[in-house]
């Protein structure tokens, strides 16, 4: 079974101006067809999502024009223009919205769903994306349109700025993609309006950005997030707060707009894992964007110098969005006008820089969660989650069922290069039932093909094992499919078990139940309007790699290895020495040293001669 939205990279995608050609070359016989005498663009089965989307193809046709001068294209630009002017512009307040700050306003909206009162909630939104369409139109409009209709184009454009901004409250969906499209909005506005009007616009937009969004940006793995959706980041609508911010340093060249699309560009490449798989946010854990990400993840990836572009996108849109059917949607248009009009490329080569939250090499990736423990491990082009056992979830010693990778106090990290070798040691206090301090030490090692792990703790009672992940995915071509094994192998006894209890709440990777369905059927609220990520929070077990101690370890410590990607037995040793901690396998030898003067966990690697 494979996953839905993950698919092949973004930057496999070709994003040459013939490949662009040839893209809106397609848009422009489809909308030729399908124009109706009024001028309606919509595809016909579009139902949510609407308010914008025949302004959206003619805005594309419009590009087309520019870029072909397809003397098709003028007439059906005038008509479909005409058609969003006559009978997409709402001014009559929408029956049970719950957002306005002023009633009876008059101001124009567009509208989630056309019928009055039916799901109003999304027309904030609607009108973001409508102010959005309307502006590109306005950006090509000269040579195209007369001068009467694109001033009342002009007219409408400056009242969506107003309704989203003095009729409705700020981003009342509490979504940092929405918010910096509207800023977009009214920095594009700005531009069309005479110099008396343009500077208020575009201070109240910059205002907006400064006060709304980034005062109220969320900490996740050392980096300040715009919130999106009640959380820090989303691994769908995360790429395209990246996309609104390039376009924002773009067409303003505030500074503030690169800084701030550089952390977050940063973030994303430590947590993306090599091969572009993703999971995780606070909308939809597994639901990925695709033509929506391309303009951010390809202009900070060039900015930071990192290969962004190999998160999979969804390739079912990758050019623009569609229907059911495969037909042309004009929903978020403007993303691929953006994308067609800059002129970066793909960086295909990944950061030579260490990341604090990443370990990466080759094939071999670990993306590690504020914790400093992994959120998601790949090897052997598998992709394994963090387990859950009693509740609890992580990578990390068990014992009596108490998992020990919640740290009580400060995390360090050593990162290492060496011999063809990449390596991160991770040193973390933890504190288990008992109120005793202890440390774990987790060492990760990899030649680019396997990843080596190895977890030393003072000596724990009972018979510990090592939560060593759960197997949940792997690659299949351009397409990513579920799996509920992984090539792993331990000098110390392994074990793949699976939770016997039934429900959502113990979850077997054998059964076809994802882990985005099972986080929302553990979600306080509907799919769509819950947080998942919460759901999933509430997992009592899961399918768990477990590993037991290793047998050549000092008396005082339990040390337990792993290697993943690789199935063959391997040797492990630990022993004590003058140096420190000194870890053996067949492929490197690690000393893990005392503490330097500022507390600093000190790592020595050499590789194996063979």
């Amino acid at each position: 079974m494979h996953l839905l939205h993950q698919r092949g990279p973004l930057h496999d995608l070709p994003d040459t101006p013939e490949a662009y050609d040839a893209v809106l070359a397609d848009v422009t016989e489809q909308a030729l067809r399908r124009l109706t005498p009024d001028g309606n663009l919509e595809h016909p089965d579009a139902d949510d999502d609407i308010g914008d989307t025949s302004l959206g193809i003619t805005s594309l046709l419009a590009l087309a024009w520019r870029r072909t001068g397809d003397q098709r294209l003028p007439e059906a630009v005038r008509r479909s223009l005409a058609f969003h002017l006559r009978e997409r512009v709402y001014r009559e307040d929408n029956p049970g919205y719950p957002n306005l700050t002023v009633r009876g306003s008059g101001l124009p909206y567009a509208r989630y769903v056309l019928e009055a009162g039916a799901h109003p909630v999304g027309d904030w939104p609607s009108t973001v994306w409508a102010l959005l369409q309307a502006v590109n139109v306005l950006d090509m409009a000269d040579g195209l349109v007369d001068d009467e209709q694109r001033a009342d184009l002009l007219e409408v454009a400056r009242g969506y700025w107003s309704w989203l901004t003095e009729a409705t409250f700020f981003n009342p969906q509490e979504a940092g993609n929405q918010a910096i499209g509207c800023v977009v909005g009214g920095l594009m506005l700005a531009r069309h309006l005479p110099p008396e009007a343009a500077e208020p616009v575009r201070a109240r937009a910059l205002t907006l950005y400064t006060d709304e969004i980034r005062a109220h940006r969320v900490r996740d793995r050392g980096a300040l997030l715009p919130p999106e959706h009640g959380g820090a980041y989303d691994n769908n609508y995360g790429p395209i707060s990246l996309s609104f911010l390039a376009q924002a340093h773009r067409i303003s060249g505030e500074e503030m707009f690169a800084e701030d699309g550089d952390a977050l560009a940063r973030y994303i490449d430590a947590r993306l894992t090599g091969g572009g798989f993703d999971n995780g946010g606070p909308r939809y854990s597994e639901q990925h964007s695709a033509f929506e990400s391309v303009l951010g993840l390809r202009y900070f990836g060039a900015r930071i110098g990192a290969d962004l572009g190999r998160y999979r996108g969804d390739s079912r849109w990758a050019r623009h969005a569609v229907g059911a059917d495969g037909g042309v949607d004009g929903h978020f248009a403007w993303m691929l006008v953006w994308q067609i009009q800059d002129t970066a490329r793909w960086r295909r080569e990944p950061s030579s820089h260490a990341a604090r939250h990443q370990l990466r090499a080759g094939a071999v990736s670990v993306a590690f969660d504020d914790r400093m423990t992994p959120a998601v491990i790949e090897a052997g082009g598998t992709y394994l989650l963090a387990a859950a056992v009693d509740r609890q979830h992580g990578f990390g010693p068990v014992c009596d069922g108490f998992l020990l990778c919640r740290p009580m106090g400060e995390v360090r990290v050593r990162d290492v290069r060496a011999e063809g070798l990449t390596a991160k040691l991770v040193t973390k206090p933890v504190v288990g039932r008992d109120h005793v301090l202890r440390y774990v030490r987790s060492l990760y090692v990899t030649d680019g093909t396997t990843l080596w792990t190895a977890v030393a703790v003072e000596h724990l009672d009972g018979t510990p094992y090592l939560l060593a992940g759960m197997p949940y995915a792997e690659d299949d071509g351009d397409r990513v499919r579920r799996t509920a094994r992984a090539a792993v192998s331990s000098p110390g006894s392994l074990r793949l078990t699976h939770p016997e209890a039934p429900g959502p709440d113990h979850f077997d990777a054998r059964a076809e139940l994802t882990q985005e369905q099972a986080a929302f059927a553990l979600a306080a609220d509907p799919r769509g309007y819950g947080n998942p990520d919460e759901g999933w929070r509430h997992l009592v077990g899961s399918t768990a790699l477990e590993a037991g101690p290793i047998a050549d370890a000092p008396d005082d410590l339990h040390v337990f290895a792993v290697r993943y990607g690789a199935e063959e037995p391997f040797a492990a040793s630990a022993e004590w020495g003058e140096e420190g901690l000194t870890v053996r396998t067949d492929a490197f030898t690690a000393v893990l040293g005392p503490d330097d003067a500022h507390a600093e966990p000190q790592l020595t690697l050499r590789a194996v001669s063979r």
